[in-house]
């Protein structure tokens, strides 16, 4: 069982069994980033995402305990994923109430969010069997700068695999929520401020490169 730190930054990717896609639809991704909403976003700060046809790729932070708010007291009820996972804040429960509520534990939220998008393809394709190659694979990100090389190398994917010419023309990365103004759910403002600026951060994805120095990540 892969388990995942409080307060440690990583890597998480996973990759269709034999290769095969996990997205072949527009709905395909916005199913995948509407779980991303319900069972990623409540454990985690998100840096970076990239869904590829066979693949993803994220780069976060794990929240500290005290940082995650408690499950929704009546989520072994509920049918409906929103509200069965639905969280709140220790700010709106009595210290009664914080005892005798669960909170989320991350790396089985990341298990939940693999296995939900598995089951929905599989019942949208009435399919069978595993959809993933692992139920998820892990790196321990330790330092800014691997922090930085990985947002760039995760934005960079579709280019690399041929499916764009430039970061911003794949709009299934977080590329282009980072550098919107529109209100966003990633830790935009850490982002950029690893990168000094905005102008920066955007210069730097147009730099050819192919990321030999951290061609461990590479799925192929």
């Amino acid at each position: 069982m892969e388990i995942l730190t409080y307060g440690k930054y990583y890597h998480i990717l996973n990759r269709g069994v034999n290769r095969q896609n996990i997205f072949v639809e527009k709905d395909d991704y916005e199913h995948f980033f509407r779980l991303m909403s319900i069972f990623i976003e409540p454990i985690a700060d998100i840096y970076a995402y990239a869904a590829m046809p066979n693949h993803f790729h994220f780069a976060l932070r794990i929240k500290e305990e005290d940082e995650i708010a408690y499950l929704n007291p009546d989520y072994a009820k509920s049918e409906e994923l929103d509200k069965k996972w639905r969280t709140y804040s220790a700010d709106n429960l009595s210290a009664f109430e914080q005892s005798s509520l669960k909170k989320p534990v991350p790396h089985k939220m990341m298990q939940h969010f693999c296995s939900a998008y598995a089951k929905g393809i599989n019942t949208k394709n009435k399919r069978t069997g595993p959809l993933f190659e692992h139920p998820y694979k892990r790196i321990i990100v330790d330092n800014e700068a691997y922090l930085k090389r990985l947002i760039l190398y995760i934005h960079n994917n579709p280019v690399k695999h041929g499916f764009s010419k430039h970061a911003s023309d794949y709009p299934w990365t977080s590329y282009l929520s980072l550098i919107s103004i529109k209100t966003t759910k990633l830790s935009r403002k850490a982002v950029l401020g690893y990168f000094d600026s905005k102008a920066n951060f955007i210069s730097q994805h147009k730099v050819d490169d192919n990321f030999e120095d951290i061609d461990f990540l590479f799925l192929e």
